[in-house]
């Protein structure tokens, strides 16, 4: 007869029950954020330096590619860019370019797009979708290379999408422009394929060689790069003409690099991670941030390590798509009752990465996951038990964290104390609660 978990985890923990859970601290974390005041503006700017009313043919059909990321002012550069469309005298329209994300189908694509305010009301174009793909050519990997049957059919494509690094690569160029020809344009199918060919030639091999014959075959008129900083706030937009797409990449990947939100621990015993989504990151939560990584064949970040990473809730824009549920030791049941298996499954599946969709344990109430990470850490006391308390991996300029770390808060400059120590937040049902 199998022994039951609660009382299993009960019976492992030593410290932590009885109300001995550790006192925690509110913890702000400051930036250098260069923050872009007037996106729009800058949008227009740069489409005119570009001289985009002379490169446009009157009624001609511009497709606009939209991806599945949370990009903080997704629609206001996307209204932007549609409103200088039309003032060139072409006709705008927006194709969903996310490889395999909602469901795999085409309404599950308009759903993801919709959640994320990109829909025709709000940004003045119709989105059209549909899963149909053509053979654009085959590469010299010896593959084909899929894209979008709605792409194929435009006059002139604007590819838009935000520049940062991958969360299951490091290369020259990661995620970005080159990776929304490749694996967003490509829908499922080519999405599939491309992730394919990376277990056996690698991301950056596949990305490049296949973003050269996308741009040697397809009227990619321009790209519209977006960098945001530690905030989720824009930093830079940039335009890249098709000529520089492979080689502007890599510089514009290093300065998001440096802009990227770090936790400012290098080890800790418990990570506890309020949400993960889609539209968060590709990979549910962004694996740079965790230290940890599932790809087959990527070397792991070298910083952070941590021992127990507890997950509690999926957001809804994600749709039900629990992938990166994986990278996680333990989590809720109403997180496993939030997840769409089929959805994460085929968005697992589609980037080779079966391992980001395994289930980690599951409990009732949030209070026994943190036990069971703390039974499960090495820590010999609650007083030693070190563990930070995020929302999310984008959003890191506040942190909740335990006693244990004191010493390393007061000696970093960046980091400042706003309140605490408090005991920690958890109500009489066992539910945790966030002080943010």
């Amino acid at each position: 007869m199998g022994v039951d978990l609660a009382v299993g985890i009960k019976q492992g923990v030593r410290g932590l029950r009885g109300g001995h859970l550790p006192q925690m601290m509110r913890v702000s974390q400051h930036f250098d954020a260069p923050h872009l005041s007037d996106v729009p503006g800058r949008v227009v700017e740069l489409l005119a330096g570009f001289g985009l009313k002379g490169r446009i043919q009157e009624g001609s059909r511009v497709a606009i590619t939209a991806g599945s990321r949370g990009i903080a002012d997704l629609v206001p550069i996307l209204r932007t860019i549609i409103g200088e469309v039309r003032v060139a005298g072409g006709h705008p329209f927006l194709v969903p370019c996310m490889g395999s994300h909602g469901g795999g189908t085409a309404a599950g694509q308009v759903e993801v797009l919709d959640a994320l305010g990109v829909a025709e009301s709000r940004v003045g174009a119709p989105v059209i979708s549909s899963m149909d793909v053509l053979e654009l050519g085959r590469s010299r990997l010896g593959a084909p290379v899929w894209i979008s049957r709605d792409l194929a059919a435009a006059d002139a494509i604007i590819v838009v999408n935000r520049v940062k690094p991958h969360t299951d690569f490091t290369g020259p160029i990661e995620s970005g422009i080159a990776k929304m020809l490749v694996i967003g344009m490509g829908k499922h199918r080519g999405a599939a394929e491309a992730h394919r060919l990376t277990v056996r030639h690698g991301y950056s091999a596949v990305i490049s060689e296949c973003t050269s014959l996308i741009l040697a075959r397809l009227p990619v008129l321009c790209a519209v790069a977006i960098i945001e900083n530690q905030l989720e706030e824009t930093a830079h937009v940039h335009l890249l003409e098709p000529d520089e797409i492979l080689k502007r990449e890599p510089e514009l990947l290093e300065r998001a690099r440096a802009l990227m939100p770090l936790l400012p621990f290098d080890r800790l015993d418990c990570l506890i991670v309020d949400e993960i989504g889609k539209e968060i990151s590709g990979a549910g939560m962004d694996s740079n941030l965790i230290g940890r990584l599932n790809f087959c064949g990527s070397a792991k970040p070298d910083r952070p390590r941590i021992t127990r990473i507890f997950v509690r809730d999926l957001t809804p824009a994600s749709h039900g798509n629990a992938i990166g549920i994986g990278m996680a030791d333990f989590t809720t049941e109403r997180l496993l009752t939030a997840m769409d298996r089929k959805v994460t499954a085929i968005n697992a599946m589609t980037s080779m990465t079966p391992e980001d969709a395994r289930l980690p344990i599951a409990f009732g109430r949030d209070v026994e996951a943190v036990e069971a990470a703390y039974a499960t850490s090495g820590a010999a006391s609650a007083a030693e038990f070190e563990l930070a308390w995020i929302r999310n991996t984008l959003a890191l300029d506040q942190l909740l964290v335990s006693e244990a770390l004191l010493s390393t808060v007061s000696t970093n400059p960046a980091l400042d104390i706003l309140e605490g120590p408090f005991p920690f937040p958890v109500d009489e049902h066992g539910g945790l609660l966030p002080r943010w």
